[in-house]
């Protein structure tokens, strides 16, 4: 049997060191969380050492002839798998939640074979299709703040390399401020760091571009949850996405959960929330519905893809006018 050797990256997603992502959910370290759900039924994040116990005792109760599993799984996906709950406990059935993880993980391996047969030149072209509409649009135009992914090509994300650079090109006293993903652990612990130049941003694995925790001066980089102003725009990667929002990310959490704590910090100061807007190729789109989820998933407001803008919350037809 071929052994591939797997490596942490970005979003705690675990990739091959040949560069191909497996088809699994492989020690990714915390709770995936889902979108369509009431605020008020919205799940707590718990600390993985919490769940675990709580996972160990349900387990017991809830499914005993899961215990068998476990062997193939790492404590995180334990407590993924058994356990979750929300402001009063209540434990959602780990059989369903299980077979809706297996449902993604199929999916996934579907997307990245559809992702990796991509012809080069119309990949080219849908990069190109898609950053042109994004930035001919009058929300990002409008936007004074934002948070973007700095694209990676091992991991065949839609490219932002000229969104990116349209922003810290304009002068200083127009520039829009500009947060960029830093991964922290394992966790799903992810910031959204300000950067000012493409110099402010270093190699990790896999060739991937993280921004450094301080300048070339040493100064603290100014994190989006310590911000004083409002962030008004979220471009963000996935894997796949469907058209009522839902969004099949790389298993890790780390935007999930990054969303669910930003949109409970503008909560909490009155700010408006931030307009979510999905970069998604022609292979990426599914049909609503198509996508699996739970109700720890954070959906987007809105979709571009090279058919064009897709609004799909109230907020982006109001915006996205």
């Amino acid at each position: 049997m071929k052994t591939e050797n797997y490596a942490p990256t970005r979003y705690g997603r675990v990739t091959s060191t040949n560069g191909e992502a497996p088809c699994n959910d492989h020690d990714m370290g915390a709770i995936e969380l889902y979108p369509n759900c009431k605020p008020q039924n919205m799940f707590l994040h718990c600390s993985a050492t919490r769940l675990i116990c709580k996972a160990k005792e349900v387990a017991q109760v809830v499914h005993p002839r899961t215990i068998a599993s476990l062997t193939i799984r790492s404590a995180a996906n334990l407590s993924r798998t058994f356990v979750t709950m929300n402001k009063d406990d209540v434990v959602v059935d780990p059989v369903e939640l299980e077979a809706i993880f297996e449902q993604k993980r199929c999916l996934r391996s579907k997307v990245r074979k559809a992702l990796k047969n991509m012809d080069p030149i119309q990949r080219s072209q849908e990069d190109n299709a898609i950053q042109n509409m994004v930035l001919e649009s009058s929300w990002f135009k409008a936007s004074k703040s934002l948070c973007a992914y700095i694209s990676s090509p091992a991991l065949r994300e839609v490219d932002t390399s000229r969104i990116v650079s349209d922003v810290l090109s304009s002068p200083a006293k127009e520039r829009k401020k500009l947060y960029v993903p830093r991964v922290e652990d394992r966790n799903s612990n992810m910031k959204m760091l300000m950067i000012s130049g493409v110099n402010d941003l270093i190699e990790k694995s896999m060739n991937i571009l993280e921004p450094a925790l301080a300048d070339s001066d040493g100064n603290k980089r100014e994190d989006v949850m310590q911000a004083s102003h409002p962030v008004d725009l979220f471009i963000l990667p996935g894997l796949a996405f469907d058209k009522s929002g839902s969004r099949l990310g790389r298993s890790g959490g780390y935007y999930d959960l990054l969303l669910k704590n930003y949109q409970e910090f503008t909560k909490k100061r009155r700010w408006k929330q931030p307009l979510l807007v999905g970069l998604s190729y022609s292979v990426q789109i599914m049909e609503e519905g198509a996508i699996p989820v739970t109700p720890f998933d954070i959906p987007v407001h809105a979709l571009v893809s090279p058919a064009g803008l897709t609004p799909i919350s109230a907020a982006a037809l109001r915006r996205c006018d």
